[in-house]
């Protein structure tokens, strides 16, 4: 069975932490994790694009000249698509790019992230994300002894972290997630995952295959 080791805020050993072979020495689903990054960063997208029909551009309705007689093409308004200034024909509208990806292809997906951290030693877990103070220094100096100064995910399963949230706030390349809230796609932007052992406990949980699972009580 995979292990790793449960260090505290001072880079100290304080015990180990027994891990799931069926989520941290899962195969590792490139093209998986492919569509979950997809999945992400298409459900981020403003998709505000607009473009004007013949129906909101200015212009006259007004017929420019009658219909026979001219020699000229017929047309009916200065707004037509085919003029300058007209109307956009088939234009970008308005519209959501997300997409829904199968519940089960993105739980796989979360263990081929997991695997993949945990395979490149990538992955650090502490007993807990108790800070004394709001310290931002102080926390970055944290984040560069675990090797962490380039960029961290931090994951705490506390419902309210006050001085974790307002130490890391204002850290660029940090960013702070519950469990639930975790995505592939912050799993490999993130070079270095920091994690409390009770967040790693409720992830693991989550990514566990169904067949894995404890049966209720």
């Amino acid at each position: 069975m995979a292990t790793i080791a449960i260090q505290n805020l001072k880079q100290e050993t304080v015990g180990q932490c027994e891990l799931a072979d069926a989520v941290f020495l899962a195969p590792v689903n490139e093209e998986l994790l492919w569509e979950a990054v997809r999945h992400f960063t298409a459900a981020r997208r403003s998709g505000t694009h607009k473009t004007k029909g013949r129906g909101e551009v200015s212009g006259s309705g007004r017929k420019l000249w009658r219909q026979k007689g001219t020699g000229r093409a017929r047309i009916g308004s200065v707004r037509s698509p085919i003029w300058r200034h007209g109307g956009t024909v088939h234009g970008p509208q308005p519209r959501s790019y997300a997409w829904e990806m199968p519940r089960k292809k993105l739980k796989a997906a979360l263990r081929s992230a997991l695997a993949a951290k945990f395979r490149d030693a990538e992955l650090v877990v502490v007993q807990d994300w108790t800070l004394p103070a709001v310290k931002t220094r102080q926390l970055q100096a944290t984040l560069s002894a675990f090797d962490a100064g380039r960029g961290a995910l931090l994951v705490d399963a506390a419902a309210e972290n006050r001085n974790l949230y307002l130490s890391a706030r204002n850290l660029p390349n940090v960013e702070l997630l519950a469990p639930s809230q975790v995505h592939p796609y912050h799993l490999l932007r993130y070079s270095k995952i920091i994690l409390s052992q009770p967040a790693l406990e409720v992830l693991q949980r989550a990514a566990l295959p169904a067949s894995k699972r404890a049966p209720a009580a």
